[in-house]
């Protein structure tokens, strides 16, 4: 009977400590204005993911919080993480959302102007494990590469595409099917956004990019019609076609050995946290647990769902334990992996 009372005791006492805890977090974000900080310029699939988990996420924090979203492109999203690891205030005030490819910049090292620890970061999660999305090489019709035949034929035409900064997968990506299919590309760098690669593709300064379906459909859905003037050539981060594009091969169908898959596999690891979103390290722990919650309740609104659905943007979730368990595997590549992709990084520069 005494062990019986001790036990409810203890409950009780957990379930006060739970509901002061929920109290005080609430107490604090009541009235308050939470940043969310954009690694890129806005119209692009991280700014439309990040503008749409802004007009839920206050809903679910304790004290409903304003959620405000600003912009601050450079470097590929590279300042934007420097900055919400370093300088962001530590209270649960700012998150942030950056390339897919910062941790493993990271992990590579030997890049003075990464300065976090990836592993450190409070980490939200992804809306997206690119569970329906898929990574894609899109070019003109107009242009002279008609088929990926002709992009991967030995002597053949250079497709000319557009990225933005070192690290970004825009650039990343185009380098890596270079290696290992053997794409013929000539990569055209510095655009400040994806928006402005939209745009340059429309006035033909350059012939393609590669780029998210989730970008497409939400940002430049005319690209889907036949007529478009745009066609899809290859598909990346895939292990089967997508269902909408039965006719388009996988990176994966077209590397000509298991180096060359193995490579494209490690690279496209990173497509399960398509969208990352953190807090700074060292936020208190009770606020840390709160956003971090949110972030999965919000992914799991019916409204926000439906809403997605509507933009054609992939939600397919993953919370912070599971990025950095991805974090910890992409660690534990083979070293000759890892090297290949730091020569690539240190080549781009």
């Amino acid at each position: 009977m005494k062990k019986l009372v001790a036990f409810f005791c203890a409950t009780a006492l957990l379930s006060g400590s739970a509901a002061q805890a929920q109290q005080s977090v609430a107490d604090f974000y009541k009235g308050k204005q939470v940043q969310m900080i954009v690694g890129y310029g806005t119209g692009g699939g991280y700014d439309v993911y990040a503008r749409h988990l802004a007009r839920y996420l206050g809903k679910h924090i304790p004290g409903n919080p304003n959620i405000v979203v600003q912009n601050m492109p450079g470097a590929g999203s590279l300042r934007a993480a420097n900055h919400i690891y370093n300088n962001a205030p530590k209270d649960g005030t700012q998150i942030a959302t950056f390339s897919r490819d910062m941790p493993l910049m990271w992990l590579l090292g030997g890049n003075s102007n990464v300065q976090f620890d990836a592993r450190k970061f409070t980490w939200l999660g992804s809306p997206s494990s690119y569970g329906d999305d898929a990574y894609m090489l899109w070019a003109r019709t107009d242009a002279n590469i008609k088929n990926i035949q002709d992009a991967i034929k030995p002597g053949g035409p250079k497709i000319i595409l557009g990225g933005t900064a070192e690290g970004a997968t825009g650039n990343d990506i185009p380098v890596l099917m270079k290696d290992t299919i053997g794409l013929n590309v000539n990569l055209i760098t510095g655009y400040p956004d994806g928006n402005a690669i939209f745009l340059a593709i429309d006035r033909k300064e350059i012939e393609g990019r590669f780029v998210g379906l989730s970008a497409v459909n939400s940002t430049k859905p005319e690209w889907r019609r036949p007529d478009s003037g745009m066609h899809a050539l290859m598909q990346f981060a895939r292990t089967t076609r997508h269902p909408e594009f039965p006719n388009v091969p996988t990176a994966r169908e077209l590397a000509p050995n298991d180096k060359a898959r193995a490579l494209i596999e490690m690279a496209e690891m990173p497509y399960v946290l398509s969208r990352p979103f953190v807090a700074p390290p060292g936020i208190p722990e009770d606020r840390a647990r709160a956003l971090q919650k949110a972030f999965m309740d919000a992914n799991a609104d019916p409204d926000y769902l439906a809403e997605a659905k509507k933009m054609q943007i992939d939600i397919s979730p993953v919370d912070g334990d599971t990025v950095l368990k991805l974090i910890d595997r992409l660690s534990q590549s083979p070293p000759e992996l890892i090297e290949y992709m730091k020569k690539m990084h240190k080549d781009e520069k």
